[in-house]
């Protein structure tokens, strides 16, 4: 039977790298997208290629990990990483295009969760991470639908840590800052734009610049994804740079996303403090008595 079975859904950009990283160590791996097949590099390297659909149902999912299980006889580590930026202003996001952005980025990999502990659980050992963003922590024009599915992953993700720990099942949201890789190419599948762009509308808005800032910045982000990747399975290894440290709920990574949540902390810590005597003024009189 083997070590350690890697099962990555969406195994392109830092799941790519986390595969080929997790083939290094010599551990199984399982390369999954929606055109998994086509990862010939991977499967060159000795991962095994699953078409499957995020969106897909129970049995679907179910029926691809027990083709994984068919060959390596366990599945250890699940890593979700679907999903793709809807670029634009929230107004001219249509009921689809804010539909298909939840369901993908959100829906799929709360679906995928819950079918991985099942099989974990019983197992009372594996880990889930899925991944967040540096858009877990705080919002911004042209990504509003990115941060709140975002925000959804990590809080999901955090509950789900809570509640599968005692069944010796790890589970932590990977939020990573601005990485290296195609997610922000504007031909590849991982950034969309709203139906309605409402280009003249906006134009020289923070709309508009936050809109240039990704095409400037694009291929240029300062995180490098083979170092990231490698820290990421020294976490969900517990060795190298993850040795005799506390299994994280929440794995950041990017000195980006660092100081974006250092700047939230402030800023929320700024807000607390002046609005404290409104936030605590509607308790009960007999609360604020006590």
């Amino acid at each position: 039977m083997a070590g350690n079975v890697w099962f990555i859904i969406g195994a392109s950009g830092f799941g790519k790298a986390i595969a080929k990283e997790a083939l290094r160590r010599g551990d199984s791996v399982v390369a999954v997208s929606r055109r998994g097949t086509s990862l010939k590099d991977l499967e060159s390297l000795g991962a095994m290629l699953l078409d499957l659909d995020v969106t897909s149902d129970d049995t679907t999912i179910n029926g691809v990990f027990q083709a994984a299980i068919d060959k390596y006889g366990k599945i250890t580590h699940f890593i979700n990483a679907p999903g793709y930026l809807l670029e634009g202003p929230a107004e001219g996001a249509s009921s689809k295009d804010a539909f298909d952005s939840i369901n993908v980025n959100v829906l799929a990999i709360m679906n995928l969760t819950r079918l991985e502990i099942a099989y974990l659980r019983p197992r009372k050992s594996g880990y889930i991470a899925n991944f967040g963003s540096v858009g877990s922590w705080y919002g911004g024009s042209a990504y509003s639908h990115y941060s709140a599915a975002k925000w959804a992953v990590s809080g999901f993700t955090e509950s789900v840590h809570e509640e599968v720990k005692e069944f010796g099942i790890h589970a932590t949201v990977i939020e990573p800052g601005y990485f290296r890789t195609e997610f922000l190419h504007a031909e590849g599948t991982n950034r969309k734009v709203v139906s309605n762009v409402l280009e003249a509308e906006y134009k020289g808005s923070s709309v508009d610049i936050v809109r240039k800032a990704l095409i400037g910045i694009n291929n240029h982000q300062p995180g490098d994804v083979v170092k990231g990747a490698k820290v990421i399975v020294d976490v969900l290894t517990g060795s190298g740079v993850a040795t005799g440290k506390e299994f994280p709920i929440r794995l950041i990574l990017g000195r980006d996303c660092m100081d974006g949540i250092h700047d939230k902390i402030a800023r929320t810590e700024k807000l607390i403090k002046e609005w404290e005597d409104v936030i605590v003024s509607t308790d009960h009189d007999d609360v604020q008595r006590a």
